[in-house]
Formats: C-alpha cells, sequence, structure tokens
C-alpha cells in the first residue's frame, strides 16, 4: 500500500502551508485511490500526520490485472516526479480533546467542492511542464472567483479546492463562474455544494456537512454543478433554476439525499 507526502511550500497564491498525502493500492484489477491535504506535526520519528479534512477517494476498476498494474506504477512514478516523498506511516484522523468542546464556534454556511474531471489522464497526456502550468492557471482562476463572491477558501486537495461561503447563492453563482473560466483553460470541472453546521476551533473544521458536500460533489457528471436539497431549499426560487436529479445515497451518508442540477 505505497502512500506519499508533500511537505507544503509556501506561495504567494496559495493561502498559507498545505502539504498533501497520496495513497494508492490495487487489488486485483481494482485500483484504489486516496488524497487529500494533511498537517504535519514534529520531525524524524515523533513526526505525525493527520488529515485536515476528510480525504477524496477514488476506485478505478480494470477488466484485467496488467492495466491495473501499469496504472499503479506509472502514477507512483509521477509522485515521485512532484517533490513526493514516501510515507512509511500511518495517515491518522485528527480527533479532539473532550476539553476542547468550549472552543469551539459552530458555523452555519455553504460548502463548495471543485475538482477536474479526469485530472490524473489529462497531467500523463500533456506532461508535468504543461499541465503545472495549466494548474497554476486552474487555481487562480478559482480564487479570484472566489475572492469576487466573497468564498472562503480552506484547503486544496490535489486538484480540489474546498471553500465556504455565508449566502447559498453567492456559492452557486461563483460555483457557476468557475464553470465558465475553467472553459477557456479548456478543462472541465464538477462542483458539489451542501449547506449545513460544522464546527471551528483556530485554523480546524470538523462536521458531517463536509463529508456530504465531498459526496455531492463526487455524483457531479463532467461540467455539472450539483447541490443537495439543503442548498435549494436555503434559496427563493426565482434565484437560480435547478433540476432534480434524483434522490441518491452517498458513500458514508446515513440518509439518502435529494439532488438538483443547476440549470442555465
Amino acid at each position: 500500500m505505497p502512500k506519499f507526502l508533500r511537505i507544503g511550500i509556501h506561495q504567494s497564491n496559495v493561502s498559507g502551508y498545505t502539504s498533501k498525502a497520496w495513497w494508492i493500492r490495487r487489488a486485483g484489477t481494482t485500483v484504489l485511490l486516496k488524497w487529500g491535504a494533511v498537517e504535519v506535526d514534529g520531525v524524524g520519528e515523533e513526526r505525525r500526520i493527520h488529515w485536515t479534512v476528510p480525504p477524496r477517494e477514488k476506485t478505478i476498476r480494470y477488466r484485467t490485472v496488467q492495466p491495473a498494474k501499469d496504472y499503479v506504477k506509472d502514477a507512483i512514478a509521477r509522485r515521485r516526479s512532484h517533490r513526493y516523498e514516501p510515507l512509511a506511516g500511518n495517515i491518522a484522523i485528527r480527533r479532539r480533546p473532550a476539553n476542547r468542546d468550549a472552543e469551539l464556534e459552530q458555523v452555519l454556511a455553504t460548502i463548495l467542492f471543485v475538482d477536474i474531471v479526469r485530472s490524473t489522464e489529462k497531467a500523463a497526456r500533456l506532461g508535468d511542464a504543461r499541465w503545472t502550468k495549466i494548474m497554476n492557471h486552474y487555481f487562480a482562476a478559482v480564487r479570484k472567483e472566489l475572492k469576487m463572491s466573497r468564498g472562503k477558501e480552506v484547503v486544496t486537495t490535489g486538484d480540489g479546492l474546498l471553500a465556504t461561503f455565508e449566502a447559498p447563492a453567492a456559492a452557486v453563482r461563483c460555483a457557476t463562474a468557475i464553470r465558465e473560466a475553467m472553459r477557456t483553460l479548456g478543462l472541465e470541472i464538477r462542483v458539489g455544494l451542501h449547506a449545513g453546521e460544522y464546527k471551528v476551533s483556530g485554523p480546524d473544521v470538523f462536521g458531517l456537512a463536509f463529508h456530504i458536500g465531498a459526496r455531492v460533489a463526487a455524483k457531479a457528471r463532467a461540467g455539472e454543478v450539483l447541490v443537495s436539497s439543503a442548498v435549494k431549499d436555503l434559496m427563493s426560487p426565482s434565484e437560480i433554476q435547478f433540476k432534480d436529479r434524483g434522490s441518491h445515497q452517498l458513500k458514508g451518508v446515513p440518509k439518502r439525499w435529494r439532488l438538483y442540477r443547476v440549470y442555465q
């Protein structure tokens, strides 16, 4: 089960230091991937690594074993060339001490997840140098729309980004603006939005709402902005038009959720 870590480097267009972890495992003809932002504490044998938010997950299924082996081999080679170091230890989910409850602030917001469709295939086709330039333009365009819509960036995860908004209408309009901006770069994205409560303690955020938002994004098709019923219910009918996409069971979420596509 190869795992890799890249220590974050501060850049002028990145909010803070973002370290990232990447995990891959093959089971026969199936490849399992997990990736996301992590927090690194300590050095050497004392180093501890935690996911800052629930990691993104992806499953790729092949008809035969050899293509699955080739995918794993190529994916690991790319990580090594992108300043990722092999990681021997586990990546834990950070747990809050019980005495920190009083420090937690409860927040209601609209959560936006965006990522690039088929990013791995595009990166392999374009090569590292060209793909890096595209990614720089991608994040710059996303952050520009976030700023215009007063969204707050929480974290980046590979080619994905998580942000929060006070108003659901602003989040939806930002999502559609990001989609249009990406078309000029020749990229297709998918966006998922969910509204719910979560808790904040300093730089840390906690809550099922983030899990639901990520699962909504996973259900979105290429070029689609998908919202949960919680987002739609907070908006007036005249603000945005939606098309019903039916009731869905979101992975790891207790109940089914009705999802809607932003219709324009």
